[in-house]
């Protein structure tokens, strides 16, 4: 892969960035206009009881985890240097669909730290999905959790299915050797016979 078309995927990549971390926060601002006081404000179904707006404040990380625990810091730590180091070594390498994961994992956790900045530390939630009959309630959840789930899974599938194996090189030939040296074989009579030519002698 030439270095110009790296940068051209790098640009695709920070454009998903972009978009991701446009849509999480216009998308929050409408929730906190329209659904507001939280925890107690009105709610729009959108498929029957299963899925629908609700807003709340959520001090914990995607799903509401960890919420005011010190352990939510270290995970975000471990998690933007892990990104960041697996980005670098596939800057010049990396496959366009390889990026535009790392597009949506960072577009959701800027959409997210952005959140907690201008909040005081609690992220918007608004998407809920349930279940009631069977008792399942899914945490509520945003655009940037969403982008970041996604894009989680789809790099599991992309390393599972090997996007981030090189091209093996060509087996190394010692200078000198002749192409016709082989392995020794065995013949129908069972004896092995080194199909390597010898020199003729004078």
């Amino acid at each position: 892969m030439t270095k110009r078309r790296a940068r051209i995927y790098d640009v695709l990549a920070l454009l998903v960035v972009v978009i991701i971390v446009g849509m999480d926060q216009w998308t929050k601002a409408l929730v906190v206009e329209h659904l507001s006081p939280y925890d107690t404000g009105p709610k729009i179904y959108l498929i029957g009881q299963y899925l629908l707006l609700f807003y709340i404040r959520n001090n914990g990380a995607a799903f509401s985890l960890f919420a005011n625990s010190i352990v939510l810091v270290g995970l975000i730590i471990l998690a933007v240097g892990a990104i960041s180091y697996i980005y670098a070594r596939m800057i010049n390498t990396g496959s366009l669909a390889i990026k535009l994961i790392f597009g949506m994992i960072v577009g959701g956790a800027l959409g997210n730290i952005i959140d907690r900045v201008r909040h005081a530390g609690y992220v918007v939630d608004f998407i809920a999905f349930r279940i009631p009959q069977i008792g399942f309630y899914f945490a509520i959840f945003n655009i940037a959790d969403a982008a970041i789930s996604v894009g989680v899974f789809l790099l599991f599938v992309a390393l599972l299915f090997g996007s981030f194996r090189r091209p093996r090189a060509a087996p190394h030939t010692p200078p000198g050797t002749s192409p016709d040296a082989r392995t020794p074989t065995r013949n129908q009579d069972g004896s092995l016979e080194n199909q390597q030519r010898s020199t003729p002698l004078t």
